[in-house]
């Protein structure tokens, strides 16, 4: 581990922070559950996410989970626990995490292996990129369980895979390999497990070397792109362009170019 790490835990072990240079990661730490998310730690790993964010150093944050498994999704018997709370109320709450997540402006990537079920394959879904060792296993579990969908599983699989895949993946909630859930497009990259830590290290330092207020201008825009016009579309690109036009990283880049040399972007406004 470098030097610049800064290891950290929030409110108690069930979410690991680690900060290695400019890639945070994020660990769900419940393997014995399989790191099935309890409702303290959804809030846990909604302030993580927000904390990783919000700092300065991070370029890239990593999702994952400890153990050998990524996520089980919601500890339902810890759920059931808390009865006395109305269920939706106690889904909001899990809702502001998903939110939370979407929003970030911090580019994310899910490091998954082994399971990744329910609100758990979700999750990784709801990252920007999702890196999977060879053994890793999906499944829209909810049905098995007498529920339908959430953590935003109704707004990203049609998005991912369209309407009639999202529906048998949902509907019959069957596993789904990883070389399947590659070929679907829910999965970025397959790799065997042994090359997976060293994989994902080496894409989020790729990611952390560029620049930073342009990858988030480029990540609202794609987020938002389904949903707009044409026009819209075009005129948020503006809006975009211009805000990268003020940060130093476009003339770093063009000095490089001309330079034929790497550029260091920084984000910094080009007033400062």
């Amino acid at each position: 581990m470098p030097e610049s790490a800064d290891d950290s835990v929030l409110g108690d072990d069930s979410v690991l922070v680690d900060r290695a240079d400019a890639v945070t990661t994020i660990t769900l730490n419940r393997p014995r559950r399989k790191n099935a998310i309890d409702p303290d730690t959804w809030g846990v790993l909604a302030q993580a996410l927000r904390d990783a964010d919000a700092d300065p150093d991070t370029r890239v944050i990593v999702l994952t989970g400890a153990g050998g498994d990524f996520c089980a999704g919601a500890d339902l018997a810890a759920g059931a626990a808390r009865a006395e709370t109305h269920p939706l109320r106690r889904m909001h709450y899990v809702n502001r995490t998903a939110i939370t997540l979407h929003e970030l402006e911090t580019p994310t990537i899910a490091k998954v292996d082994g399971v990744a079920v329910g609100a758990g394959w979700n999750l990784a879904l709801g990252c920007d990129l999702v890196a999977a060792s060879d053994r890793a296993r999906f499944s829209q579990i909810f049905v098995h369980r007498g529920l339908s969908l959430d953590f935003g599983g109704s707004w990203l699989l049609p998005k991912l895979v369209g309407l009639q895949q999202a529906k048998r993946i949902a509907l019959l909630g069957d596993f789904v390999d990883a070389g399947e859930a590659e070929r679907l497009g829910l999965v970025t990259w397959v790799r065997p497990a042994d090359e997976l830590d060293g994989f994902v290290t080496d894409t989020a330092k790729r990611l952390a070397a560029g620049p930073p207020v342009a990858l988030a201008q480029t990540k609202a825009l794609l987020n938002e792109g389904g949903d707009a016009t044409l026009r819209e579309a075009l005129e948020n690109e503006a809006r975009a362009q211009a805000v990268n036009f003020a940060t130093k990283d476009t003339q770093a880049a063009v000095e490089a170019f001309l330079g034929k040399t790497e550029p260091t972007f920084t984000g910094e406004w080009a007033g400062s």
